[in-house]
């Protein structure tokens, strides 16, 4: 991002792209938010200091987004989260608080263990692709810099839109091992290790494509940003 400014702390349409989805998250009813934070961690607690129901747990050193998740142990081990966990990246200002209520609302009908929300897109560059068994069921999550050419080609894509049950996700955790291209613990193996242990995955195709936007340079942000505003003129519109 060219700043020493933590990249969940850049503004999209005049705001931390990171508030956008702690709303979001407390609009279908999550708490308390947990927030996990690493680089910049002062400039984080400051922004959201004296927030209700806010936590916030240290990830350092930064070894995946799995350690990042499990750096809030301590908070289920005393008890302090639900029964379910919502598990959501900050950098993903695009999402909409509808997206996450089906995810909600799938997770509870099916009973499952966990539920993924998918996205299907023309251009997958650079996301964790869904694979599916010869059935057309759910197998596993493969990131990008392990996936064989033919899982290249998948467009069905991880926009990182998550729910657990929060026991099953700790246990799960437990599991996760770093052998991959990244050397990292990757919260992406917790649903395959779940499958494994006879538990219910489920997925859901219910992010659009025009919400799935990765944030990683300047340029994205400004489209992000873009298209934050034009919803916004928008909403405003359908209420004049």
């Amino acid at each position: 991002m060219k700043s020493d400014l933590p990249k969940v702390m850049h503004h999209a349409a005049g705001r931390p792209m990171v508030e956008a989805v702690v709303d979001a998250a407390r609009s279908v009813g999550c708490s308390p938010v947990v927030l996990v934070i690493g680089h910049g961690a002062d400039l984080v607690r400051a922004h959201f200091a004296g927030r209700a129901n806010t936590e916030f747990v240290m990830q350092m050193p930064q070894l995946g987004t799995g350690h990042a998740v499990d750096m809030a142990r301590p908070l289920f081990e005393k008890g302090l989260l639900g029964e379910e966990t919502l598990v959501l990246c900050g950098d993903g200002p695009l999402i909409r608080p509808h997206t996450l209520q089906v995810l909600l609302d799938t997770h509870r009908q099916t009973g499952a263990s966990a539920t993924l929300a998918t996205a299907v897109i023309a251009d997958p560059q650079g996301y964790g692709r869904i694979q599916r068994d010869s059935n057309g069921n759910f197998a596993r999550i493969v990131e990008q810099k392990d996936a064989s050419p033919e899982q290249l080609a998948i467009c069905e894509i991880n926009p990182s839109y998550y729910c657990f049950r929060t026991a099953d996700l700790f246990d799960a955790l437990k599991r996760v091992t770093n052998q991959n291209a990244s050397g990292e613990y990757y919260i992406t193996d917790v649903f395959e290790l779940l499958l494994r242990d006879g538990k219910r995955v489920s997925v859901v195709d219910a992010v659009p494509a025009e919400d799935v936007l990765s944030v990683n340079t300047l340029e994205q942000l400004a489209e992000v940003s873009r298209i934050l505003e034009s919803r916004s003129s928008t909403n405003a519109g359908a209420r004049a």
